[in-house]
This record gives C-alpha cells, structure tokens and sequence, in this order.
C-alpha cells in the first residue's frame, strides 16, 4: 500500500522551484513587495476608468509616495452576438482593451508596457432598466478581468524593476 506523504511533496516542489529561480511574486524578495502601494495610477477621467482604478488599488494599494506611475488608455466597444428572428438583439459582447505603461517617476523612463484585452456579454431581453443594468454590469465585469491581467503582467515584470 503506498501513501502519500505531502511533505516530501511539497519540499520536492519548492526545491525544484527554486533552483530554476522562480520567486513568488508576494514572497521574501518577490517582485510584489516593489509594487505594493507604490503604483501611483492615473486619475480616473470616465465610469471605467473609476472601476479599473478601484480594482487596482484593491490589488496594489494605494499609494503614499509613490515610485512608479500607471499610464492607461481604454477602448471599450460592443457588438451584438445574438440576433433573434424578428430581427433584434438579444444579446451583446462588450469587448475591452487597455494599454498601459508603467513609468519611474523620478526618471520618467517607461519601465514596461502592454495591452490586455478581453470580453464580457450581457443581455437584452429584458425590460429597459434591467437592460442598463446588465451593461453597467457587464462594464464593471470587464474593468476587473483586465484589472487583474494587467496586475498579473506588472507583477511578472515586477521582478525586473529597480529595488
């Protein structure tokens, strides 16, 4: 009978890790502690920017003297995926896009750079309010799906940036 000890798992694991020189972003000497209200973002201008700003501080923090600053640009748009016979729209996909640069602050120099992208959908069979509510949602959906992937990629690249 074999039985499975997770210790010797778990310590196989972390040395295998560790010797390809992975890090955990939120770990000692992890790439996260560098971020981690330190990111001063952009003031939020529109409705998506407010959400994209509020779910990055969740994530980051907010920030008391900043190094590195959060340039974004969003592009939202939506187009119809469920036409029904009598020729309307039931349904939508709201598609998003951010392209963002993170900056030094005291240099100015442009430390890394990218775009996300990615979709939600909503419905529209349902009366007026309930139609406005599924967009409100689905906008606020989307601002925290690509919050998080951008969040992932500073994160990744977080390891690079200056101590």
């Amino acid at each position: 009978m074999s039985s499975f000890n997770r210790r010797i798992f778990l310590f196989g694991t972390a040395s295998a890790l560790s010797a390809c020189g992975f890090t955990p972003a939120y770990g000692p000497g992890g790439g996260g502690s560098r971020l981690h209200g330190n990111l001063q973002l952009d003031a939020p201008k529109t409705r998506p920017a407010y959400l994209l700003t509020r779910h990055l501080e969740d994530r980051l923090g907010r920030s008391n003297g900043a190094q590195y600053g959060l340039s974004y640009s969003i592009d939202l748009s939506e187009a119809p995926i469920t036409i029904s016979t009598n020729n309307v729209t039931a349904r939508y996909n709201m598609l998003g896009e951010i392209t963002y640069a993170l900056r030094d602050l005291h240099s100015g120099a442009v430390l890394t750079s990218g775009k996300v992208e990615n979709f939600t959908s909503y419905s529209t069979t349902g009366t007026t309010v309930a139609t406005q509510a599924s967009e409100k949602d689905a906008k606020e959906r989307l601002m925290v799906i690509l919050g998080d992937q951008i969040v992932t990629n500073l994160l990744a690249a977080a390891s690079d940036l200056s101590a």
